[in-house]
C-alpha cells in the first residue's frame, strides 16, 4: 500500500520518508524535490517552475499533476510509493485520488503534527545548514505555512473523515518520531 505524508514545512516528513524508504523499500515521490529538479533543468518549464518557487507560490496544478501521473506510470505496480508534498489543495486531491484510482493504487496518509513557531525555527536552521535560499526568507516561509493551513489542512481533514489518516507528533527527536511513525503504520 502506498502512503502520503502530510505536515507543515519543517515537520521532518522528508527525513522520516528517507528512513521509512530505506527500511521498508518505499520509492519516494517528493513533490518539492521533483519540482526543484525541473526548476534547475534550465528548460522553459524549469524557468516557469523556478519563478513560482522563488516567489513562494504554488506551482500550477496542471504541471504538478502531469509530473505525478507520469511518475506513477513509470513505476512498476508492485513498487510501494511514498508521496511527500502532494496533494496540497482540494483540486490536487481530486485529481490525485482519480490518478490513484485509475492506477488501482491504495494509499493511506500520515500527518506529522508540529507547531508553527517550531516549524519556522527548523526551516530557518535548514536554510543555514543547506543553503536553500527559498528557506531563508521569513515572509516566504510564513506564506507557505499560511497556504498549508488554508489549503492543505482541509484535505487532511477529508482524508481523516474517510479513515485514511494516522497522526504522529513531530515535535520529538528524529528517532522518537520514527518509532511513533512505525507504530502508527503497523496499526
Amino acid at each position: 500500500m502506498d502512503v502520503v505524508f502530510f505536515g507543515i514545512q519543517g515537520s521532518g516528513k522528508g527525513t522520516q520518508a528517507k528512513k521509512l524508504a530505506s527500511e521498508f523499500g518505499y520509492d519516494i515521490f517528493e513533490a518539492g524535490g521533483e519540482l526543484r529538479k525541473i526548476a534547475a533543468s534550465g528548460s522553459e518549464l524549469g524557468e516557469t517552475v523556478k519563478r513560482y518557487i522563488d516567489e513562494g507560490h504554488l506551482v500550477p496544478h496542471e504541471i504538478i499533476m502531469k509530473v505525478v501521473s507520469e511518475a506513477i506510470a513509470a513505476r512498476p505496480k508492485e513498487t510501494q510509493i511514498l508521496f511527500d508534498g502532494i496533494p496540497r489543495d482540494e483540486s490536487q486531491k481530486k485529481d490525485f485520488d482519480a490518478i490513484m484510482k485509475n492506477a488501482a493504487r491504495e494509499f493511506r496518509c500520515v500527518h506529522f503534527l508540529l507547531g508553527l513557531e517550531e516549524a519556522e525555527a527548523r526551516i530557518l536552521g535548514r536554510a543555514k545548514d543547506q543553503g536553500r535560499a527559498d528557506d531563508a526568507d521569513t515572509s516566504i516561509i510564513r506564506r507557505r505555512m499560511q497556504t498549508f493551513t488554508d489549503k492543505t489542512l482541509p484535505i487532511i481533514e477529508e482524508y481523516k473523515e474517510a479513515g485514511k489518516v494516522v497522526e504522529v507528533d513531530a515535535s520529538k527527536g528524529i528517532d522518537t518520531v520514527y518509532s511513533k511513525l512505525c507504530e502508527a503504520m503497523s496499526n
